[in-house]
Order: structure tokens, then C-alpha cells, then sequence
């Protein structure tokens, strides 16, 4: 009688703890898909597109990334509320399409093309106010530093 193996099974995954597994599966969960993303970005960007319509400053200001309405108002040396409308931005319209990756965005309305990103308290506009160059990088007239 030889000596027989003990053969074990393991009682969990190797190299993969339980309570990591489950903060990534939530971590997962909490992104979204990008059809539900993509939807948020384009939510955003009409609310910009309708205040910018309505000429609602307050409403203007709210929806630009921190870092955005920090360089509208330095650049004009007055509060986002009082220097947004010296930008002239163009009303772009209706948003036609959306596209997103990971935790950025761009939204193409009619007249215009939206950048955006996704921060703790929704998608926020990092630049708007597009003027056309062909074959060249985007010009925004509003946008972040």
C-alpha cells in the first residue's frame, strides 16, 4: 500500500480576496454603461444648450467644470454669472450626438461641440463655443486651464 496524496480544493479564489472582489464589482456597477452614460452627457449638454437659449447666466455657469468657470472668471476678472455672456457663445441647438469615453465626453449639437467630463456631482462642460478650422484642433472659446 503506497502512500496516498491528500488532494485539497480550495475554498476560495487564489490571489483574489472576497471584499476586493465585491468593492470592484460596485466600483463596476456605479460607472454605468455607455448607453447610460452617454445619455447623462447628453442630458447635460441639452440643459447647457436650453440655458444658453433662455440666457439664464446662473444656470450657464452651474454646468461648467470647476476648473472652466475658474478660467472665465479670471480671464474677465468678474464672477462666471457677470463675464459668461462676453463669450459669446453660439446657441448650437439640438444635441445630435454623444460619444463618450471612460470619464469623458463631447457632445455635437447642431452648431457647436461640447467637451465634457464626469465629476462627483455629474458631467460638466470643459469647453464649448467651437470655431471651425478644418483639418486643425478644436478652438473653444470657453475652456478650462
Amino acid at each position: 500500500m503506497g502512500s496516498q496524496r491528500e488532494r485539497t480544493r480550495p475554498t476560495s479564489h487564489q490571489g483574489l480576496d472576497h471584499p476586493a472582489l465585491c468593492a470592484l464589482l460596485l466600483a463596476l456597477g456605479a460607472c454605468g454603461g455607455t448607453e447610460q452614460r452617454g445619455a447623462k452627457v447628453s442630458t447635460a449638454a441639452t440643459a447647457f444648450e436650453e440655458a444658453l437659449s433662455k440666457g439664464d447666466r446662473a444656470e450657464l455657469c452651474a454646468a461648467l467644470a470647476p476648473q472652466t468657470r475658474k478660467e472665465v472668471e479670471d480671464s474677465a476678472k468678474k464672477a462666471c454669472v457677470d463675464a459668461i455672456t462676453a463669450q459669446e457663445l453660439p446657441a448650437g441647438g439640438p444635441v445630435r450626438g454623444v460619444d463618450v469615453h471612460g470619464r469623458q465626453g463631447r457632445a455635437v449639437p447642431a452648431s457647436d461641440t461640447l467637451f465634457l467630463s464626469q465629476f462627483p456631482d455629474g458631467w460638466k462642460i470643459v469647453a464649448a463655443g467651437r470655431k471651425p478650422h478644418p483639418g486643425q484642433p478644436y478652438e473653444c472659446s470657453v475652456k478650462g486651464g
